[in-house]
């Protein structure tokens, strides 16, 4: 899967009853389902059920079981509240019998207020200078372990551009930042709703391996244990997934096995459009 257009039809879903959906999953180097994909689908699902001038602003999840990529996820969507402008749902996502992930979403009419926003980060490489991480794989591949190369290697639908080039693998202490251009392979229509499940797919990317950077100096990523535990998005303003946009990412805490993150999404012009904050299971392997 290496285009947006192969993201979108694999992040489809069939609906099998009123407020059922069900989708497959696809294979991103990883023994289980790629906790963007799960996040990308239960936001589709409940977009599914909301009126067309509703647009999502906020989304919450918890990711509770680790999913099986070889079977397909039945989403069941509550309708929680039609408000006069919000619209409220309830989604979880269920396989072999089990809740694998529970969240809530919530849309809004569009409507004028005051607007402020942070500054973009200042003087960082412009994305037209840097390499896709996919290249710099290709680079380093015979230095990766397999399963890293694994991940790598799989072709996937959104080109990640890193400002800052980080050794996951070398031990160095290193602050707890990380800048990334991302932007999906292949031109997108103009429907807001698939722009922000691209994003929601992409923004489980990176978030966990900031948190990793303060600690190189004890452990490597390869030694730790790291998942996805739950995951909160704020959409701002309207963006296109199809266009660069910059995940500048930072970790204010490591603590009892978990590292907490926070993402915002910028236009290459400095438009705030969306904040991500996640906090994941981080421990070391047991040998």
């Amino acid at each position: 899967m290496d285009n947006v257009q192969e993201l979108l039809k694999e992040t489809n879903l069939e609906r099998i009853e009123d407020n059922i959906f069900r989708g497959n999953s696809h294979d991103v180097g990883s023994p289980m389902v790629f906790g963007g994909q799960v996040l990308a689908q239960a936001l589709h699902a409940a977009i599914l059920t909301v009126p067309k001038d509703r647009i999502a602003h906020s989304f919450h999840g918890y990711f509770m079981l680790p999913g099986d990529f070889r079977k397909p996820i039945v989403y069941q969507v509550e309708r929680i509240r039609d408000g006069g402008s919000f619209t409220t749902r309830r989604i979880v996502a269920i396989q072999n019998g089990k809740a694998i992930f529970n969240s809530s979403a919530s849309f809004q009419l569009k409507q004028e207020g005051l607007n402020h926003q942070i500054e973009m980060p200042k003087n960082l490489t412009p994305p037209k200078d840097l390499l896709d991480d996919r290249v710099m794989a290709e680079q380093y591949a015979e230095y990766l372990p397999p399963s890293i190369k694994k991940f790598l290697s799989i072709p996937r639908p959104i080109e990640f551009r890193p400002v800052e080039i980080f050794d996951f693998f070398k031990r160095e202490k290193l602050p707890p930042f990380r800048n990334v251009w991302m932007r999906a392979r292949g031109k997108m229509d103009d429907d807001i709703a698939n722009h922000h499940k691209v994003l929601a797919y992409a923004s489980d990317y990176n978030l966990l391996s900031t948190a990793i950077l303060p600690h190189q100096d004890e452990v490597t990523f390869p030694e730790l244990q790291v998942a996805s535990l739950d995951h909160a998005m704020w959409f701002h303003r309207e963006f296109r997934a199809d266009e660069w946009l910059l995940y500048s990412i930072d970790s204010p805490s490591t603590s009892n096995a978990r590292g907490f993150t926070r993402g915002n999404f910028f236009t290459e012009d400095g438009i705030l459009v969306a904040s991500v904050v996640q906090e994941g299971l981080m421990r070391k392997k047991i040998k």
